[in-house]
């Protein structure tokens, strides 16, 4: 595997440049020996991507090596393990009903899971004040901000079932709403200043960007392909309802052991040659690798880093031109005890403050109540431990969370080889032009990463749907299987069964704000509605542009 220069540029004419790194999992050869791989992966620290595809390859009977530019596999899952924490998920951690490939591949592996504590009351902090609830979303008592919170959560969701999940660029409305950004569909759906408040932790917390910096068709997708606004929100029933016992990163570690010497560490990819028969593969040092076909399994701007030869169409190199990568500080503040809870509190903290960089808190204490914990991930790079638990003072009412015994944090900006988290977005106008590119091959080269999945893409479930796709799109390339079986559906889990999202008929007949306005104008009342309206506006109750 180790090549002289002189022979391969005699034979390929390399060029050889120093960029970045990526992983690649191939089908390939080794040079000059001939040992037959058949599929090399090009994994750049992408959740569970090039691992999944490369244990389906394996199971079906190809020689695969995957090429890991970092010293670690996981990618976005992270488990560090320490005496002052066991271990602690800096990355992906979150599992919960309908991400039933992820538990499939998990359950296999051995690996249990433990649901997120969410038995006492949650809170919402706003204007100062926090409020206890039950349930995925704070009650609103003002009637016009219910209105207003109601119409927002329906309005996303209907929205969200003209999208198609595989192809959101032929939604009957996609150019329309592709050309606006989530900041400016708050603003035409939303009334109150509560509404419209709430609406952009919701866009914070999802994807870690800001409603201006995103299409609406984009988000809209997103919600939707994770299963609507409760779903991907909720802890129960939800997004965030289990976390794996001894961390998320143990699946890429137990797949990798599978694996053997077919992961190479350390291994980034600066230059793919499928210029001849044989897919040419450089990395960093300077190795070269030979195979029939490449899974790319990363970020799709991280392609930037990789030359091309020959070079990528016009399209694909647009599209890594334009979508970048979410920012996100993972935070995980250590206490003595889970005082918390003896508050009445679950630790999951809902917060709405200027001052505040995080949005969403979520108890991380272990299962058996060890290593009490609360997590939150920050949008803001100047927020650090101490600002963190002074928040957490304010809005649990406690001076102990002013006395952590231990702080871990991730600032996954700083990773070249992932580049942000959770995911890459898209901006306004970029979905309906290239986003049919996402998962188009090119040549012999074939994209995953969970920006390519059609169910849960930022998560860990979305990593295994689009590494197993791109496996059986091979597959079906070598006539190994039919076309029919390349998107397969996958069972429900027995062990996390998924409980329906309902509403009820106030839910879905409530009229909107500007509905409600206009059903009273054409009253008798008109007069008292407008002093109502004009009292409501005074107080800054009402926003509309």
């Amino acid at each position: 595997m180790n090549l002289n220069v002189e022979f391969v540029d005699d034979t390929y004419n390399y060029i050889y440049e120093r960029r970045g790194g990526f992983y690649f999992l191939y089908l390939r050869r080794e040079i000059p020996w001939g040992a037959y791989t058949e599929v090399f992966f090009n994994c750049f620290s992408f959740y569970l991507v090039g691992l999944s595809a490369a244990k389906l390859l394996t199971e079906s009977g190809l020689n695969v090596v995957l090429l890991e530019a970092n010293d670690r596999v996981g990618g976005r899952t992270f488990t560090v393990r320490n005496k002052q924490v066991k271990y602690v998920d800096l990355g992906g951690a979150y599992v919960g009903p309908t991400q039933n490939r992820v538990l499939r591949l998990s359950k296999e592996l051995g690996i249990e899971t433990y649901k997120v504590n969410e038995v006492e009351h949650l809170i919402h902090h706003v204007k100062g004040k926090s409020y206890p609830f039950k349930g995925p979303f704070p009650p609103m008592w003002n009637p016009l901000a219910y209105l207003d919170y109601n119409n927002l959560w329906r309005t996303m969701d209907e929205m969200g079932k003209e999208i198609p999940s595989e192809a959101p660029w032929k939604a009957p409305h996609a150019e329309e709403w592709d050309k606006m950004t989530m900041q400016d569909f708050i603003d035409k759906i939303c009334w109150t200043k509560a509404a419209k408040s709430f609406a952009t932790l919701f866009v914070n917390v999802d994807v870690t960007s800001e409603p201006h910096e995103v299409s609406a068709l984009w988000f809209l997708w997103y919600v939707k392909q994770c299963g609507g606004t409760t779903r991907i929100f909720s802890t129960s029933n939800g997004g965030q309802e289990r976390k794996f016992v001894g961390g998320s990163g143990q699946i890429s570690e137990k797949i990798m052991e599978r694996l053997g010497g077919r992961v190479k560490l350390r291994k980034p990819v600066v230059r793919i040659d499928q210029s001849s028969e044989r897919v040419i593969v450089e990395t960093l040092d300077h190795e070269l690798y030979e195979g029939k076909y490449v899974i790319s399994a990363i970020p799709p701007a991280l392609g930037l880093k990789i030359h091309f030869n020959p070079p990528l169409p016009p399209m694909r190199n647009q599209l890594i031109n334009r979508i970048p990568m979410g920012s996100v500080i993972k935070c995980i503040v250590y206490y003595k005890e889970t005082f918390w809870r003896k508050k009445g509190y679950c630790g999951t903290m809902i917060i709405e403050d200027e001052d505040a960089a995080i949005g969403l808190t979520l108890d991380d204490t272990k299962p058996d109540g060890s290593f009490p914990a609360i997590i939150g991930l920050l949008l803001l790079f100047s927020c650090r431990k101490t600002r963190l638990c002074e928040l957490y003072a304010k809005v649990l009412g406690s001076e102990e969370a002013l006395h952590p015994v231990h702080y871990e944090e991730k600032n996954w900006c700083e990773e070249q080889y992932s580049g942000g988290c959770y995911t890459a977005y898209f901006p306004p106008g970029i979905m309906t032009q290239y986003g049919r590119i996402i998962r188009q091959p090119v040549g012999r080269i074939y994209f995953a990463g969970t920006e390519t999945a059609t169910e849960w893409s930022g998560y860990m479930e979305g990593a295994v749907q689009a590494g197993e796709r791109a496996a059986r799109e091979i597959l079906f390339a070598m006539r190994k299987i039919p076309d029919s079986e390349i998107w397969k559906p996958e069972p429900e889990s027995i062990d996390v069964p998924a409980l329906p999202i309902t509403t009820t008929f106030w839910e879905r007949n409530l009229p909107s704000v500007p509905g409600l306005l206009k059903l009273i104008g054409f009253s008798t009342f008109v007069t008292s509605v407008a002093a109502a309206g004009l009292f409501a506006y005074k107080k800054g109750l009402l926003v509309r542009n």
